[in-house]
């Protein structure tokens, strides 16, 4: 085999002479194709297992956790909710219409594989400076046609998006985050899962047809970019999401029988993935006759059907004697479906080409025992010149908070989620515009289901550890102030090169963060995804771990509001504000610095305040609630006022008026309906709180803060927009 080939297909000579050990002879070049794309980071996660062992993934409520193409939870009365978050990162900054819609799509099919119907969407999206004059243009664009590719997919599968984070940093310039989180709801009886057993057993091949979009994927995302990587472009999938429509509904109305032994998507790798870990999931070996797949393009090899990345196709193990029953639904619903293959007893994949055998690859070794990188670990140089910064505020109160309310990290996203259908399906209860979590009810069981998504990258690149532990105790939080508690969370690890240390060593305590914050929560780990490589020119991104949190209220009607209304009483802020400017934004914003030190969280008082919101929420005693977040008091606040279209007048006690900014955890802004029956159920609780203020005609007034309710509206909705032209 060429030295070259092998190393286009990152190969390194450790793994070449282990494919040498396995085979027992030389690759043939589909040999090499197929193990390269198993053994790509982005399909074999060689370089994070390692950290990935250990985290809590068990509960009472769990019924499966990561391994399956999405986590399961009982959501009550016999119902699931089944869920995951994914990244689409690279195929997103290549191409971002089609990179972010087949991140749609691609999730939707994780989720719907499971037999689940989708019924919710979110995303998390990172860009770069939108303000720069070099690449402000570009990354502009790229926010554009990312929201265009989610809307289109979502709307078009009547899935709703109801919600989402974006946040904006100069460490994104060369590679943003697209995350993708969808959720569906079944029977637990319904529950598919992706195996391939039973010899005979007929292994079918539905939906489009494959063509050579999306060849070399797995592998593109498992490498860094650089000035060639426009050259890139074929490896992007082309979705078709009136096809994917028509793909779920033949798949849930084939869940509805008894046909199948398993099923799964053919994403990352294509059919080399799906065959193999449905073969290796279940200890079987398999055969298929690639000449029988369905193609859309003419002089395709065996090398390209088994790498295509072509989106909206399914791998099918079905009981033998139903093969024709299969077939006759898809065909039904306007898909190819193929019989191409079957279920053997060898634990090989034999691959055929018009009769002859063209590879045979041992199953276990690539989907079972992939290699497993022990990469050396240092703790970053930065880490030292950063910890000792400190934040003083050198200007007016009044003009600090001005900025921050206009920034892009602040101000309100319409133009991305008024492009999102958040209420086909007509579940939606909440939706993104409305602050904090968001929930839909489940008409089967008359349960509250809300969802939060949460990643701050300044916190984690400040602290790693204590930045991941943030982002799982913030995403709960959510949770808990919409009426719901939380159950368990997904995550999206998406961090730089591992080949360097210093982000390995970020990676490690990311993962150790969210391992005691998920374990001392009661969160567990259902499901989940690891994006690596996200750097380019040798700059890595921030530490960005992204937290998907669901949560339950057996009551729909027992949502509670995130902002104001005419029935809040009084402003209480419950939690202790204890200066932290560490990471915050008021620090980027006016000294231009990610720097600082993160207290630990209190997780005993975190989960004490949980208890106290859904407590006091079934008590009828809150009008709404909300998570302190970025901006800190004065900045959360805001988006209360002015999303209520409410004036407010707060006073607080701190004696250092910068104390408005901080963002300390474990707090939360109330508006009380009784405030006599609050305060002695908060009393008996424990938790510390402060009654801050109450409605105002006109005005928003904080301590020394005075501006017209109708500027501070005209300052956090219409900014954004003037910012995207």
């Amino acid at each position: 085999m060429d030295k070259e080939i092998v190393k286009q297909h990152k190969i390194s000579d450790e793994e070449y002479q282990e494919i040498l050990n396995i085979l027992g002879r030389e690759p043939n070049l589909l040999e090499l194709g197929v193990i390269s794309a198993m053994w790509s980071e982005h399909c074999s996660y060689k370089s994070s297992r390692k950290y990935l062992n250990g985290f809590p993934t068990k509960a009472p409520w769990v019924i499966q956790g990561p391994g399956e193409n999405a986590g399961v939870i009982d959501i009550g009365k016999g119902m699931a909710a089944v869920f995951k978050v994914e990244s689409h990162n690279h195929p997103s900054f290549i191409e971002p219409f089609a990179g972010a819609a087949t991140g749609v799509g691609g999730i939707l099919r994780d989720v719907f594989t499971m037999g689940a119907r989708v019924v919710a969407g979110m995303n998390s999206l990172k860009f770069g400076n939108i303000h720069d004059k070099k690449i402000g243009k570009h990354q502009k664009y790229l926010v554009k046609g990312v929201v265009n590719g989610i809307s289109h997919y979502g709307n078009c599968m009547g899935v709703p998006t109801i919600g989402g984070e974006c946040a904006f940093d100069e460490c994104f310039n060369g590679n943003i985050l697209v995350n993708a989180f969808a959720l569906g709801t079944c029977k637990i009886e319904d529950i598919f899962y992706a195996k391939a057993e039973g010899i005979g057993n007929p292994v079918i091949y539905v939906g489009s047809k494959t063509g050579r979009d999306g060849l070399g994927g797995a592998v593109m995302a498992s490498d860094s970019f650089n000035e060639s990587s426009k050259s890139l472009r074929p490896t992007v999938q082309i979705g078709d999401p009136f096809a994917e429509k028509l793909l779920m509904e033949a798949c849930l109305e084939l869940f509805k029988t008894d046909y199948i032994v398993g099923i799964q998507d053919m994403g990352a790798a294509g059919l080399t993935s799906s065959s193999f870990e449905m073969a290796g999931r279940s200890g079987s070996g398999m055969k298929l006759y690639l000449d029988k797949t369905p193609m859309r393009e003419e002089g395709m090899t065996p090398y390209e059907l088994m790498l295509s990345e072509s989106q909206e196709r399914m791998l099918i193990c079905a009981k033998k004697g139903y093969e024709e029953k299969v077939i006759e639904i898809f065909n039904k619903w306007g898909l190819d479906a193929a019989i191409i293959g079957e279920v053997t007893d060898t634990g090989k994949m034999e691959l055929f080409w018009h009769g002859e055998l063209v590879g045979l690859i041992p199953i276990e070794p690539l989907s079972e025992k992939a290699p497993m990188l022990d990469r050396p670990i240092a703790k970053p140089k930065y880490l030292d010149e950063i910890k000792n910064y400190q934040f003083k505020l050198n200007i007016p109160t009044q003009e600090a908070f001005e900025k921050l309310l206009a920034n892009e990290n602040v101000s309100n996203k319409a133009y991305i989620y008024e492009q999102f259908d958040s209420s086909v399906q007509t579940n939606t209860l909440k939706s993104d515009g409305a602050l904090g979590a968001n929930s839909i009810r489940i008409k089967e069981n008359g349960c509250l289901l809300s969802m939060a998504i949460e990643c701050n990258s300044r916190l984690n690149y400040v602290n790693p550890k204590i930045g991941a532990a943030a982002a799982v105790a913030s995403a709960g939080r959510k949770i808990a102030c919409s009426g719901a508690r939380p159950l368990a969370i997904s995550d999206c690890l998406n961090y730089g090169n591992p080949q360097n240390s210093e982000v390995m060593w970020q990676f490690a305590q990311g993962c150790e963060g969210i391992k005691l914050a998920c374990k001392e929560l009661n969160t567990p780990v259902v499901s989940g995804n690891v994006s690596l490589y996200n750097e380019t020119d040798g700059v890595s991104i921030f530490p960005s771990p992204t937290i998907a949190c669901v949560g339950v209220n057996e009551k729909a009607e027992n949502i509670l509001k995130s902002y104001f209304s005419k029935d809040t009483r009084a402003i209480y802020l419950l939690g202790d504000s204890k200066g932290n400017f560490g990471g915050s934004l008021i620090a980027k914003v006016l000294d231009q610095k990610v720097a600082g030190e993160l207290e630990d969280i209190d997780f005993k008082a975190e989960l004490k305040l949980w208890d106290f919101l859904l407590k006091a929420n079934e008590m009828n005693l809150l009008d709404c609630a909300n998570s302190i977040g970025i901006g800190g008091l004065a900045i959360t606040l805001a988006k209360m006022s002015a999303k209520a279209n409410l004036g407010i007048e707060v006073k607080t006690n701190f004696e250092d008026k910068s104390f408005i900014f901080e963002e300390s955890p474990t707090r939360v802004i109330l508006g009380v309906k009784n405030e006599e029956k609050f305060i002695k159920f908060v009393n008996e609780m424990g938790i510390n709180f402060t009654k801050i203020g109450n409605l105002n005609e006109k005005d928003f007034i904080l301590d020394d803060i005075k501006i017209s309710l109708a500027k501070l509206q005209t300052i956090y909705f219409d900014k954004f927009n003037e910012y995207l032209g």
